[in-house]
């Protein structure tokens, strides 16, 4: 380790390094201890995306970090994003198993359950009563009404729902957002060119750069993307998910905004033929795409299905090629890949930016900025555990979202005969006669956020693969338990129906946020 601060290089901007470099100066604050952070940015770098969604843990973040979310929300295109509406992922035509909302609220965190077990007793009570288990959300409503999660009422800019929201927005501005407002950490254009190791023990002490001298560093983390520019160099394998998750194609395109009616608070899933297409509403356009299985359609008829589908002409701005999957070591030596540096998975459930944000989070609690300089081994392999455990959990989450039933074409019958994994089909033999409990899904060290029955339950419901009797049973193993959720239900519904009602409609707010006129 080089002098009492150590030098932090994170080479690669974007969401992901700059997201870095921001959270780790919050950490170095916090915890009062020094270090220095340089983003190395290769000024060079297309961009390709077409809008990009988050989890709410991205908002808790942003506020934490400072920031004016109305300034953010107006600089980098902003959208509010209440969950996903997922349509066709069923095998049948309408109702349970067809189109479905899976709103990311979670309406245990404020009414869990009254034995303290982590059940969700609302969710039971509604499916019990043959009714859909995101009654029990209020983001629900705000969906379906297109609504923004905030009212004005004496002049004044009130929040409607105690939980955070996320968002929809260009990812591109955002990078620059957070380029702008990294007062106190250093910014160098250039592009890394390879790496100097130390000949004993294997770790990166410099940094070779196009047209700059070398930069020395004691830690550094890869945030360059697909290219994974650090752990190609250092040799650091890739676990690649093979049938569990078999899109390997990404379509991405524009669409325009129509000029009247709501602008959408929520992702568009659509399930296509060989896969399917997302639709991202940024404040000036729709970002899209079809993710789908070249062993099953070519980029020509996935163009002509998309086309077929929108009823109008595309203009892609790639096809690109992927491998879903993740790196074995996410941590290596001195080094952490970020990002899509570290995995890939076809953008269902916005895992991407949520992973990188909890992964910084799970470095933090791990003590990360006090250790270095020392012995960072037992931290180093508890991290790489727990991030590999966090990738894999999501991976399965995405993978149980094929497991409708559908079967109208060869890739859903690929999916639905032999597609989903061993696990979810274990899992949902138990749940056919157990209803799902915190206790059946894996956690992260430190309590941090993760996919467990909060997200579970919507989509296991939307599908039609949570009968009704074990809810009931659930429900009724505790004395009382049935009338209160029942009781507690038909509150929630009277509130929300309030609550929507009040709420701005999401285009009227984002015009007003857009003109700077909303009251404060």
């Amino acid at each position: 380790m080089s002098g009492a601060a150590p030098h932090i290089a994170i080479v690669g901007g974007g969401t992901a390094g700059w997201l870095a470099a921001h959270m780790l100066r919050r950490l170095s604050r916090e915890t009062d201890t020094a270090c220095r952070l340089t983003v190395i940015e290769d000024p060079d770098i297309p961009t390709i995306g077409v809008g990009e969604g988050t989890t709410s843990v991205f908002r808790d973040v942003l506020l934490d970090l400072g920031f004016d979310e109305f300034e953010f929300m107006r600089e980098t295109g902003a959208t509010i994003k209440y969950g996903i509406r997922h349509i066709g992922w069923g095998a049948r035509s309408s109702g349970p198993g067809s189109d479905y909302l899976g709103p990311i609220d979670d309406p245990h965190q404020l009414t869990p359950d009254p034995t303290g077990q982590g059940r969700p007793w609302l969710h039971y009570s509604a499916i019990a009563a043959g009714q859909q288990a995101i009654r029990s959300h209020v983001f629900t409503p705000l969906m379906t009404g297109q609504r923004a999660p905030w009212a004005q009422q004496g002049g004044k800019l009130m929040p409607v729902s105690p939980y955070h929201h996320a968002y929809h927005f260009d990812q591109a501005k955002v990078g620059a957002f957070l380029r702008r407002k990294a007062d106190g950490i250093e910014q160098v254009s250039s592009k890394v060119t390879g790496i100097e190791k130390d000949s004993g023990s294997g770790l990166v002490t410099a940094l070779k750069c196009q047209g700059q001298p070398d930069i020395a560093v004691d830690f550094v983390f890869d945030c360059t993307g697909f290219r994974r520019a650090l752990m190609t160099e250092l040799g650091v394998s890739w676990h690649h998910y093979g049938s569990l998750l078999p899109l390997n194609r990404a379509m991405p395109f524009w669409l325009e905004h129509s000029e009247a009616g709501e602008i959408a608070p929520y992702t568009t899933a659509r399930a296509l033929r060989s896969g399917w297409m997302w639709q991202i509403p940024t404040a000036d356009r729709l970002g899209c795409g079809y993710v789908y299985s070249d062993a099953h359609t070519t980029p020509e008829e996935a163009q002509r299905e998309i086309e077929q589908v929108l009823g109008c002409r595309i203009t892609p701005r790639a096809d690109l090629a992927f491998k879903e999957g993740r790196l074995k070591q996410p941590w290596s030596g001195n080094c952490i890949a970020l990002g899509l540096s570290q995995c890939f998975l076809e953008p269902l459930e916005a895992t991407s930016i949520h992973g990188t944000v909890v992964q910084l989070l799970l470095l933090g609690a791990g003590g990360f900025l006090a250790h270095l300089g020392g012995d960072i081994s037992d931290l180093r392999e508890n991290y790489n555990q727990a991030v590999n455990q966090q990738i894999d959990d999501f991976a399965q989450f995405i993978n149980l979202h094929y497991a409708g039933g559908r079967r109208d074409s060869a890739f859903w019958q690929d999916m639905t005969e032999c597609g989903i994994s061993d696990l979810n089909r274990d899992r949902l033999e138990l749940w056919s006669n157990e209803a799902p409990i915190r206790a059946h899904f894996p956690t992260l060290p430190a309590g941090l956020p993760h996919v467990q029955e909060q997200l579970y339950m919507p989509v296991l419901d939307g599908l039609g693969l949570l009968p009704k009797a074990p809810c009931k049973a659930a429900l009724t193993r505790t004395a009382g338990m049935a009338r209160a959720a029942r009781l507690q239900r038909e509150d929630n519904r009277e509130q929300f129906r309030k609550i929507s009602a009040k709420a701005l409609g999401h285009r009227e707010f984002l015009t007003r946020l857009n003109s700077g006129d909303l009251p404060c």
